[in-house]
């Protein structure tokens, strides 16, 4: 006997023969109209909501991506006696009045850290912004730094990392080389690591918790207000990132890591960051969707911010101007919602706004010129006859 052949033929299903039972409503105006105001009732109060929402997070955004040149420098090399001069309004965005927060910036001299620095001998200019802070803000209180012109969607740059060696794992440099951290996998070598375009051009600036100066009804002149950076980032984020197994002599840093490495090595007394930790470095990872974003770098859910006047100091370490974008600092609070977005809630409130004119308009078209259902007239095939009879005549 001859083989049976399998039959292509789909099985004789309802899903896989198309005759799953489909409701296809009559679009009448007793449907369609109270549809629309029905849509209309409920968007414009949610987006009204949305919007109280918003308005109701107290946010500071300072940019400072000009304090290295914009404000005077200080006569004294050292930076004891800075300069402070208005910072421009246009840098400013604020849930208070520009006069409200007097806000002040200049700029200092200073040596890096030594973790960047052993020598001690290089300087770099940091950034002092002082404001007034005209309410207290209760916490959470969250610290982001904001960049703009930024692509971190791009395709190449987005895929630019190996995820075993972020484990942990001691990635050969054959393996690195055939992946995609390419060109920053091997130098020489030795292996960089962190791998990938993602890690080279990490944030580095660093911001000193701001302080309130000359605290009022205390004897401490001033007082900080820290953020920690502990639970920044992702739970399921730190899941992807453990200590690395590499020697320090198999590896050396990214080549835009210069400032905190200016010899290009790790050592014992400087090595390897330990990711796995450095919730910086995770957020950091976390690829942004649009140019234009903002990153959490420390959070305060304990302390009040206290009204009062704040200074703090910026490390002036990534170059944005060559890439011509911006780099801002944003104080916040948040809502019940999240964080301050207006987009949302105005959107909810235009697209209610839109059906309830559209639900007028077209009622005022039926009540004016009603249309009977089921009028045969307004068939295709008799428009068609009279215009040919039309024609023949």
């Amino acid at each position: 006997m001859a083989p049976e052949t399998k039959s292509r033929k789909p099985a004789n299903t309802a899903f896989k023969q198309q005759r799953l039972k489909a409701w296809q409503p009559i679009l009448t105006p007793k449907t369609v109209l109270p549809t629309f105001f029905i849509i209309g009732i409920i968007f414009a109060p949610l987006g009204g909501l949305l919007l109280y929402a918003s308005n109701s997070v107290n946010e500071l955004q300072f940019d400072y991506t000009f304090c290295d040149q914009r404000p005077p420098a200080p006569d004294d090399p050292l930076g004891q006696n800075p300069k402070f001069e208005p910072i421009p309004a246009d840098d400013i965005t604020s849930s208070f009045s520009n006069s409200d927060l007097n806000a002040q910036w200049a700029r200092v001299v200073k040596k890096l850290p030594l973790e960047y620095d052993p020598t001690g001998t290089r300087e770099i200019w940091n950034c002092l912004i002082q404001f007034n802070l005209p309410v207290n803000l209760k916490p959470p209180v969250f610290m982001y730094y904001r960049l703009t012109n930024f692509y971190q969607n791009h395709r190449r740059y987005v895929k630019s990392f190996d995820a075993n060696q972020l484990k942990g794992e001691a990635v050969s440099a054959a393996t690195l080389k055939a992946g995609s951290c390419k060109p920053m996998d091997v130098v020489g070598d030795k292996i960089i690591y962190p791998c990938g375009l993602i890690a080279n051009s990490l944030f580095n600036d660093s911001f000193i918790p701001p302080i309130l100066l000359n605290l009022p009804g205390s004897d401490a002149q001033n007082e900080s207000y820290e953020f920690s950076p502990k639970g920044i980032a992702w739970p399921s984020d730190k899941e992807k990132y453990g200590k690395t197994k590499y020697t320090i002599d198999q590896i050396r840093p990214p080549l835009d890591w210069v400032e905190r490495y200016p010899n290009g090595t790790y050592t014992e007394q400087f090595p390897p960051p330990n990711i796995a930790e450095d919730e910086h470095f995770q957020v950091w990872m976390r690829t942004a969707g649009l140019p234009d974003f903002r990153k959490l770098w420390g959070k305060n859910e304990k302390d009040t911010m206290k009204m009062g006047r704040y200074q703090v100091e910026i490390q002036y370490l990534f170059p944005v101007t060559k890439y011509g974008g911006t780099k801002s600092l944003v104080i916040s609070t948040v809502s019940f919602l999240g964080g301050k977005n207006s987009f949302l809630g105005w959107a909810y409130i235009v697209v209610g706004v839109i059906c309830v004119v559209l639900g007028c308009l077209f009622t005022l078209r039926h009540l004016y010129k009603p249309r009977k259902l089921g009028d045969h007239t307004y068939l295709s095939w008799n428009n068609n006859n009279g215009q040919n009879s039309g024609s023949n005549n």
